[in-house]
C-alpha cells in the first residue's frame, strides 16, 4: 500500500504557478493571524528548516515571511563560522537569534550542520558529532521548557531532482551566487548526507522536539504542506484585530515639494 502511494505521488504533474499562488494566498492570511496571535500572546515560535542544497529552504522561508512585518518575523541564515566561532560552543552563535516575546524566527540551516554538512566534509571530528547528537535534544529541552515553540522540518529531495536543480543553478546568472564549492564536492556525497540525516533523525526526534519530513521534489506543493502543518500546530489563533480609521483630512491635500530645488527623475 505504502509503495502504492508513493509510486502515485511520483506520478502527480508538478504544481502550477497558478494553482500554486492560488492556493497560498488563503495560507499568507493565516500566517498574519498567526503573527497577530503571537504578538497578542507575547509567545515565541522558532522555525527550523533544513535539508540538502536546492531542497527548497530559502523559498520555503521566503514563502511564509513574505507578507510578515520583517520587525516581527526574522529570518536567519548565518554564514559559516569564522576561526573563533569555531571554538565556541556548537549552540553558541545561535542563541543570539532566538525569539523574544511576539516574534517568529526562522533558521535556514541550523546547529544541524554540526549533523550533516560539518561531519559529511570533515569540517568536525565524529568526537564532535557525537556530542552534539548527545546535548541537541538536551539543548532543545530547555528552549521548549523556558515555553519556545519550537517546530523542525526536513525537507526530502531526491538525487535526480537535485541534480537537475544543480544544472538551472549554474545555467542562471541570478542564482549561481547559491552555488558554492561545498555544493560542488557534495554532489558525489548524497549518500552520505543520507546516512549522516538518519543518525540525526533517529538521535534528535523527540516527544518535546519531533521533526516533520516534507516531501520537496514539487517545491511549490512541499511550501504548500509545510506552511499548512504549521499553522496547524496552533489551531486557535482568533484573537481581536486592532481597527484603524482614517479620519478626514483637515486641510487640502499638499503636494510633496522640497523647499530649495533639487535634481528629480
Amino acid at each position: 500500500m505504502g509503495k502504492q502511494r508513493a509510486e502515485a505521488k511520483a506520478a502527480r504533474p508538478l504544481l502550477s504557478k497558478h494553482e500554486y499562488l492560488e492556493r497560498l494566498q488563503p495560507l499568507q492570511l493565516e500566517l498574519n493571524e498567526l503573527a497577530r496571535w503571537l504578538q497578542h500572546t507575547g509567545q515565541r515560535l522558532l522555525v527550523i528548516v533544513e535539508g540538502r542544497d536546492t531542497a527548497g529552504k530559502g523559498g520555503v522561508i521566503g514563502a511564509i515571511s513574505a507578507d510578515l512585518n520583517p520587525r516581527q518575523c526574522r529570518i536567519v541564515a548565518l554564514p559559516a563560522p569564522t576561526e573563533r566561532e569555531r571554538t565556541q560552543w556548537v549552540f553558541q552563535r545561535w542563541v543570539p537569534h532566538l525569539p523574544a516575546a511576539g516574534e517568529l524566527v526562522l533558521f535556514d540551516r541550523s546547529w544541524y550542520n554540526r549533523a550533516g554538512v560539518e561531519p559529511v566534509m570533515g569540517f568536525c571530528t565524529p568526537a564532535q558529532t557525537e556530542a552534539f547528537l548527545q546535548q541537541a535534544p538536551r539543548f532543545e529541552r530547555l528552549l521548549v521548557d523556558d515555553g519556545i515553540l519550537l517546530a523542525k522540518y526536513w525537507l526530502t529531495v531526491d538525487q535526480a531532482q537535485q541534480e537537475e536543480r544543480f544544472a538551472e543553478r549554474l545555467a542562471d546568472p541570478l542564482k549561481r551566487w547559491k552555488l558554492s564549492p561545498v555544493d560542488v564536492a557534495a554532489r558525489a556525497k548524497y549518500a552520505a548526507y543520507s546516512k549522516a540525516r538518519d543518525r540525526m533523525l533517529e538521535a534528535t526526534h523527540t516527544k518535546h522536539a519531533p521533526w516533520t519530513l516534507v516531501d520537496f521534489n514539487d517545491q511549490r506543493r512541499g511550501r504548500l504542506h509545510l506552511i499548512r502543518n504549521l499553522l496547524d500546530r496552533i489551531p486557535d489563533r482568533q484573537v481581536p484585530e486592532a481597527l484603524i480609521e482614517f479620519p478626514p483630512l483637515a486641510t487640502a491635500p499638499l503636494r510633496d515639494k522640497p523647499a530649495k530645488p533639487f535634481k528629480a527623475i
